[in-house]
């Protein structure tokens, strides 16, 4: 492979609300390091829909409240800033959005926004401690869900208990039954992490296990399992 022929790989970070910039600084790195070592070339940008750390609380959870519902008439807060900031500087190649609570609503949704990408590259969302987030079929595929579980795989993380998957399917003698993973991403699994929702890309001692795996690798290892051989 002759220099600067290595295929892109375009990677969106993309947080919740109240996020420091520099919560993402460690996992930008190993991702760029992980993909160089499969001879590609990464192209990792973090992105804030509901803004940084300085803004209301109140306004960023208002806003991500309009990224969660199946319909919404107000307008997707989250998601129009993350396709309007994708659309902006996309090139080609295969695009990875990676959505941290609220930002894993808003990186849904900005994927639906974006059918004029999705036609140039491969689109995969990863929702990472996200509300739950109706996934329409034609997405269920492309979507992996991974939620925080302690050792006996239980969840402790409450953020992924907001949102629903769920919607009626006809039943037995015709019959209305609720499913509720009717509308659910195409992969869900726990991870086992050291503490909790705002705990998934910490590397630090405290947040290592007995095998020197800190939560940071293992949310890692879990979306490259489930990428496998994509892009």
């Amino acid at each position: 492979m002759t220099a600067g022929s290595a295929p892109l790989l375009n990677i969106y970070l993309l947080a919740g609300v109240k996020t420091p910039v520099a919560s993402f600084a460690e996992c930008c790195r190993k991702l760029d390091a992980l993909f160089r070592e499969e001879g590609r070339e990464p192209r990792i940008f973090v992105l804030m829909p509901y803004g940084d750390y300085t803004r209301r609380l109140l306004r960023q959870l208002s806003e991500v409240s309009t990224d969660v519902p199946y319909r919404s008439v107000l307008g997707r807060v989250g998601g129009r800033t993350a396709a309007d900031f994708i659309r902006s500087t996309y090139r080609s190649g295969p695009l990875l959005l990676i959505g941290h609570s609220g930002g894993g609503a808003a990186a849904y949704q900005a994927a639906r926004m974006l059918p004029d990408v999705s036609r140039r590259g491969d689109v995969r969302i990863v929702q990472i401690g996200s509300p739950k987030v109706p996934i329409d079929p034609s997405f269920r595929d492309r979507v992996g869900y991974f939620y925080a579980i302690d050792a006996d795989g239980r969840t402790v993380d409450r953020i992924s208990r907001l949102g629903s998957w769920g919607g009626w399917r006809r039943g037995r003698y015709a019959l209305p039954r609720w499913d509720r993973m009717k509308f659910a991403p195409g992969l869900v699994e726990g991870l086992p992490v050291m503490g909790g929702h705002a705990d998934y890309f910490r590397h630090e001692p405290d947040f290592t296990d007995a095998d020197s795996i800190c939560n940071l690798d293992k949310t890692i290892r879990v979306i490259r399992s489930w990428l496998k051989d994509w892009g």
